[in-house]
Formats: structure tokens, sequence, C-alpha cells
């Protein structure tokens, strides 16, 4: 297993890698991110992006969401996977947030996850980008990646990979870390072809060391 004092220096080597890690879900305020955020789920930020061009011209704020039928909630994010559960949601989450906030996100993460479709991770992103708040939001780059540097282990969990990161990573840092392990996962630790033999993690990566030994 990876050690605290390599986790540090793997942080300062991603950090030189991507500087200017930030959040790819284009967006203009807390509302709209929590809805970029939710439709990103198993989906990816560039077509995600493509819909919302259109969808946050057409829905400015919850109210706008509740004013039309579900049917045409879900012709307007067709293209994005789950398309149903999510308008569904969308809908759901837009009459919480006029019923009982006024309209207004809140910034705290335990009130946003009471919210239809929005789970820890989301809410670990609005906090963050939208409110500054430190937080880890752990997607599928920043597990796959903990897990391949041996940080944590295969079998554990979104939510334990995250634990992790907060005990071994400074606070001050999160939000900025949380952007630059994404990164790090989205374009060079891939899924399906990760650029090992260029990574300059890779003499403290068990994944990467096992990769080129097969590549012999």
């Amino acid at each position: 297993m990876l050690t605290k004092k390599q986790w540090d220096v793997c942080l300062d080597e991603i950090a030189k890698m991507f500087p200017d890690a930030h959040c790819e879900l284009v967006h203009k305020n807390p509302f709209e991110l929590v809805i970029a955020t939710l439709l990103s789920a198993q989906c990816t930020d560039v077509l995600v992006n493509r819909v919302t061009a259109d969808l946050f011209q057409k829905y400015k704020k919850p109210e706008d969401y509740l004013a039309v039928s579900l049917e045409e909630l879900q012709n307007d994010i067709r293209s994005i996977g789950l398309f149903r559960n999510k308008a569904k949601n969308i809908q759901a989450l837009s009459k919480m947030l006029v019923d009982e906030y006024g309209g207004i996100v809140p910034g705290d993460r335990d009130l946003l996850t009471t919210f239809p479709g929005v789970g820890r991770k989301t809410a670990n992103v609005v906090v963050s980008n939208a409110f500054g708040i430190p937080a880890l939001a752990v997607d599928t780059h920043v597990e796959r990646v903990a897990k391949r540097l041996a940080m944590n282990r295969w079998k554990d969990t979104p939510l334990q990979v995250e634990e992790k990161l907060m005990r071994w990573t400074p606070r001050e840092r999160w939000c900025d870390v949380h952007h630059q392990l994404i990164f790090f996962g989205r374009y060079h630790c891939k899924a399906q072809k990760p650029n090992c033999p260029e990574c300059p993690l890779l003499s403290m990566c068990r994944e990467g060391k096992k990769r080129m030994k097969e590549n012999e």
C-alpha cells in the first residue's frame, strides 16, 4: 500500500502536471451546477455541456422546470443517459427548492444530499465549486487513481476513498486536489489506456508497474 509520504509526493507531481485543473461543467450559478452535476452521472462532461447549452437558456430557475410537463423535460435531455429518471429528479429537486428554500440552493452538503438525485459526490462538487467549501468529491476518475496507486484497496467504497483522501490531504488543498485528480484520471491515468510509460508516479504505482511488466 502507498505510504502517506508517497501520497504527498503524488499530490505534488499531479499538481505540477495539471496546475490549472478546474470544474469542466459549464455553469453560471449554484443551481445550474446542481443540474449539470446531476446530469453528469454515468455521462461525460462534454455531452452534459452540449445539452445544458440549450437547457440553461430555456430553464433559468427552479420554477421553470416545474412549468413544463415531465415529458417535455425528458425530451430536452433525451441524449443523456438515464434521462427519464434524471428528468424526474430535476423536477422533484426543483419543487423542494421552491417549497422549502425559496428557490435558493443551500451551501450545506448534508442538506443537499436530502434533495432527489443528489448524492454525496454531487453535494461535494456543489459546495466545493459553488461555495468554496473544502470538499473532496470522489467520482470514477478519483476512485480509479486512488486504487491504482494503492492508496485504497480495490474493494473500498467511494466513501472509504473519500475518508482516506480527507485524512491524507491537507484541508486547504481539498478543492484543488479534487480537480487535479480528476484531470489526472481523465487525461493521463485513463481507464482503458493509462499513460504508464510517461507517468512520473510509476515508481510508486502498483498498477502501473504491473502493467509495464506485462508489456515487456
